[in-house]
């Protein structure tokens, strides 16, 4: 990162804790009370180890007296001992909000530093479930089988959606046209597909497989992202070895958009942008632009605004703008890096500016912990409760393919659940694109003493979710805040209180606060 010639250490006022940085720190939010240490920039351990958090992130800490910290650059932070240090280029700026709530302070940042564009990401990616082939069909998808998936997904009375296209539809990666000997006519099978009630996206990375045609090509115009040695930079990603292609090069830019462009005149929706991560970028490249990782990170989010069907996996910066932001992808775990980890992670994401957020694929899109067989079917229905009220909601391996009768029916309820609040989930997503509020957020954003709930979460302002996230659990213990609340089962709640409430099977408790 920037020479980090600045240190800033600032007190905690008492009980003060804080929200920010990277999403995937979510399960040790708020920060304050336990030692903890962040670089926005690295990407990995000091043992060279990769990270779990190099995912969405912003340099942005918010705290719940009222406070905020913003540096348009990365910076590293840490809490230990009652004291936030802040290590970057400048002398950290510390600014208190009117009012001195969480609340406060997230608006005065979005407000000042990443303003809600008014825009939201296509409706039907809130008001129809989202299917993506990776799971059922892993670096082999096939016109045919993209076809089967969809009809299995209707013969199972799930309701049509958007339908994504997973690695390895294309012959190359860089090549961004449908492989003519796995899709022999990718129009007809779009045409078939929208017939049917689906939106179609194709999914992308920035990299450019280095034997290809199109790899000559863009070396030769200058394209691909330059190492210290001035050489093309080839990378090692999670499928291998390719070139990267310059984000900082407008022209880059506008050549990817190109070939995105004549894909939706293909019959083509939209996209699903992966890839880009910090470490696919070195300090030490030659950019035709000078650029850290973030900013190619930040870069490769820019393109995702101009189609409105988009999905982005690992993002920097970009608040307020109308990306679907998804969680990384968990392993079938019941613990903290599984399914413990959604909630904490979604509430993390909304308060660094990303409104319009999704969990992982329900049951885990870790392909290689989501076993093709051997699927925990209750574990399977608990993932699907956490999404139906997440602004957005994500299948990949086919329910009807691995749960039985009674499984299969509780995932339909969850989706009958959601199509009652539909109405609610589109009005907070029109909400988020004017004012930049999470649609799902922390109980401290409104219930400032409750800092330390991140189990459940808040549907807007008025509805408390509270999914079931513990094998063969029978009850669950709810935290209501004060007011008078009305539960799913219709009993009335008078809080602030905690309560156990039942879980079985095919509920999902939810609380309604009372006018």
């Amino acid at each position: 990162m920037n020479d980090m010639a600045q240190c800033t250490t600032i007190d905690l006022l008492p009980d003060e804790r804080w929200w920010g940085g990277r999403a995937a720190d979510g399960r040790f939010m708020p920060f304050g009370a336990q030692p903890f240490d962040c670089d926005l920039a690295a990407w990995k351990h000091e043992d060279g180890q990769l990270p779990e958090a190099s995912n969405q992130s912003a340099p942005l800490l918010i705290s719940t007296r009222g406070r905020y910290i913003w540096d348009d650059e990365s910076f590293a932070f840490s809490f230990e001992d009652g004291h936030l240090t802040i290590r970057s280029s400048r002398v950290a700026d510390v600014r208190n909000a009117e009012g001195g709530t969480l609340r406060d302070a997230f608006l005065a940042a979005s407000r000042n530093h990443f303003p809600p564009s008014g825009a939201t990401p296509a409706k039907a990616m809130f008001t129809k479930p989202q299917y993506n082939t990776w799971i059922e069909m892993p670096y082999r998808p096939t016109q045919q089988a993209v076809l089967d998936y969809a009809d299995a997904m209707l013969a199972a009375d799930m309701p049509p959606g958007v339908l994504m296209i997973d690695d390895k539809w294309s012959p190359d990666y860089g090549t961004w046209t449908f492989d003519p000997a796995t899709f022999p006519d990718p129009q007809e099978m779009l045409r078939q597909l929208h017939g049917k009630g689906f939106d179609v996206i194709v999914w992308l990375v920035p990299f450019v497989s280095p034997d290809s045609a199109v790899f000559r090509e863009l070396e030769a115009r200058g394209f691909m992202l330059r190492d210290r040695h001035g050489r093309t930079a080839i990378r090692r990603w999670w499928n291998g070895l390719s070139a990267v292609l310059d984000l900082s090069n407008p022209e880059a830019r506008q050549w990817i958009r190109g070939r995105l462009d004549a894909l939706c005149e293909l019959g083509v929706d939209g996209f699903k942008f992966d890839g880009a991560d910090l470490y696919d970028f070195h300090d030490d490249d030659l950019p035709s632009t000078p650029m850290t990782a973030n900013d190619m990170c930040e870069q490769w989010a820019a393109i995702g605004v101009h189609y409105p069907f988009n999905e982005f996996r690992a993002c920097w910066k970009m608040g307020g703008q109308p990306l679907a932001q998804r969680l990384q992808d968990k392993p079938a775990a019941w613990d903290e890096h599984g399914i413990g980890s959604l909630i904490p992670e979604m509430l993390a994401q909304g308060m660094i500016g990303q409104p319009f957020v999704c969990p992982d694929m329900i049951g885990g899109g870790e392909v290689n912990s989501t076993k093709h067989s051997d699927v925990d079917q209750e574990f399977f229905v608990r993932y699907a409760q956490i999404a139906a009220l997440s602004p957005m909601m994500q299948f990949s391996t086919a329910p009807s393919r691995v749960l039985d009768k009674r499984h299969l029916e509780a995932v339909r309820k969850a989706l009958a659940i959601r199509e009652d609040y539909l109405p609610t989930i589109l009005r907070l997503a029109d909400h988020a694109a004017q004012t930049g509020e999470p649609i799902i957020r922390p109980m401290a954003y409104h219930f400032p003493d409750m800092d330390t709930v991140t189990d459940q979460f808040l549907l807007g302002s008025d509805i408390i979710v509270a999914p079931c996230m513990q094998r063969h659990a029978v009850s669950r213990r709810v935290s209501v805040p004060e007011g008078r609340w009305r539960a799913d089962d219709g009993q009335i709640i008078a809080g602030p209180v905690v309560i156990d409430t039942p879980c079985p099977l095919d509920r999902l408790p939810r609380f309604t606060r009372e006018s």
